[in-house]
């Protein structure tokens, strides 16, 4: 595991080297290299990772994305590389507003399709030159983007099969259950007076030695 680690230190010292005039950087973080570049040059750098000889990281395993709301650029895309040559793993990191296009990697991994598609269907990062961005895990007419923190967690609309039209609709989100103070052990009845079922309060509501 040293070894590797020394290694993944390498390496970033080789891509920040490379790269020095576009401001990339790296860290490392849990044992794995964290590759921080521009938008400008996240193709090049991609192609300089699974080229290079040291590096070969042949696949891309995963993308996901991040919502810093407080942060400026808003979003993080993540990239995370597997080298099966070198048994090395390595994170990419790019920062990007919710108006900038991020340069897909499909040219540079095919496997990354299907990945920006969920990271735009999620969080609305587009991304240019993608050869097919559709939504992939909800519904092409969806409203928003379900991993942004400010989605409302209800939703905006409910989906429910009508047996009387026989078809699927879709609904404004119609919250059916009141809030209400809920007693432990009847989750369904709303209990004003104090429980005395768990020797937790006697019967003035004062804090029992049980």
């Amino acid at each position: 595991m040293e070894d590797n680690f020394e290694t993944l230190g390498e390496i970033g010292e080789r891509i920040c080297d490379k790269f020095a005039a576009t401001g990339t950087s790296y860290s490392l973080e849990s044992q794995q290299l964290v590759i921080e570049v521009a938008l400008e040059t996240l193709i090049k750098v991609c192609k300089f990772l699974r080229d290079d000889s040291a590096c070969k990281f042949a696949m891309c395993v995963d993308i996901c994305g991040v919502d810093y709301p407080a942060h400026a650029p808003r979003f993080a895309v993540v990239y995370q590389l597997l080298s099966l040559e070198h048994n090395l793993r390595l994170r990419l990191k790019v920062w990007v507003d919710e108006d900038q296009p991020v340069p897909s990697i499909t040219s540079v991994w095919p496997s990354a399709n299907w990945y920006e598609r969920e990271v735009w269907d999620m969080y609305g990062v587009y991304f240019s030159d993608h050869p097919d961005l559709r939504r992939i895990l909800t519904d092409y007419g969806f409203d928003g983007h379900p991993q942004r923190k400010d989605f409302p967690l209800t939703g905006h609309v409910e989906v429910r099969y009508d047996d009387t039209t026989k078809r699927v609709i879709y609904e404004p989100v119609k919250l059916t259950q009141d809030f209400r103070k809920f007693d432990f052990t009847s989750p369904w009845e709303g209990m004003l007076s104090p429980h005395n079922g768990d020797d937790t309060t006697d019967s003035d509501g004062k804090k029992s030695d049980g």
